[in-house]
């Protein structure tokens, strides 16, 4: 299934997002619930030179625009993510705007993230199988050693994009914090993946499961956040992963400012 999105019952291990965190791992939907309550807020523009979801590419390998607004109040937290996409043919869509909401709650040292996610596409003509899906998640981190998050994150959607049923997706995620270089703090984060559904042709990749990965570094100085990062996947070359190459292994470069 090639996706326009993908989500999968899965098996993880590491993965990215200390610094910066949509950008290390693709995802920006992962906004920081402070623990006293108090309403606060933040928004984001940046540029990528490739938006990749689950190591899938979103915009035919091009460069993309994106940005999002975050708001929060204690463990609670919401927000609006959008960026440029460009599915080709089948069926075509320009825009992603993602609209998303959980609690972010802590216990005996381990940070929870229960959320939902509504991916929609304005304007697509999708009227024979629509693309606009929901998400649910449930994940949770920990530090077992100062600098190093590990993460586990399972999302499950139960009509995935273009009407292809349930959808698991299993995430893990490693970030580790270096030593200040002159103005940046750099992180070195890594994700791996693994996402299953029942359609035989999942997203038009020619199978019903795969896995996906990352490894990077980040560089965050005030406001601004820079992130290279190779992304790959076990796709086989079928479909519009043979026709486009959107499932190939890749290098990516993302900035992005956080106001």
């Amino acid at each position: 299934m090639i996706t326009l999105r993908t989500t999968g019952l899965a098996f993880v291990a590491l993965s990215a997002a200390l610094t910066g965190p949509a950008l290390a791992d693709g995802s920006l939907k992962d906004p920081y619930a402070p623990a006293e309550r108090k309403l606060e807020w933040s928004f984001n523009i940046g540029a990528t030179t490739d938006y990749m979801f689950r190591g899938i590419s979103q915009n035919d390998r091009d460069p993309a625009l994106q940005g999002g607004v975050d708001i929060s109040y204690g463990v609670f937290y919401a927000g609006i993510f959008t960026s440029m996409i460009d599915f080709g043919g089948a069926p075509p869509a320009d825009v992603e705007l993602d609209f998303y909401a959980g609690i972010k709650p802590e216990w005996m040292g381990v940070s929870f993230d229960l959320g939902v996610i509504y991916y929609t596409y304005p304007g697509a003509n999708d009227s024979g199988a629509e693309l606009n899906f929901v998400e649910f998640k449930a994940g949770a981190s920990v530090t077992p050693v100062d600098k190093l998050t590990l993460g586990g994150t399972v999302y499950y959607s139960p009509e995935y994009t273009l009407e292809t049923g349930e959808v698991w997706t299993f995430e893990g995620t490693a970030a580790y914090e270096l030593r200040q270089i002159m103005m940046f703090t750099p992180t070195i984060s890594a994700t791996l993946g693994y996402q299953v559904g029942k359609d035989d042709d999942f997203v038009a990749l020619g199978d019903d499961d795969y896995l996906y990965w990352n490894v990077g570094l980040s560089l965050a100085v005030e406001k601004l956040t820079l992130d290279f990062r190779y992304w790959d996947t076990d796709i086989d070359k079928v479909g519009l992963c043979a026709a486009k190459n959107l499932c190939d292994e890749r290098f990516v470069f993302s900035a992005k400012f956080t106001y």
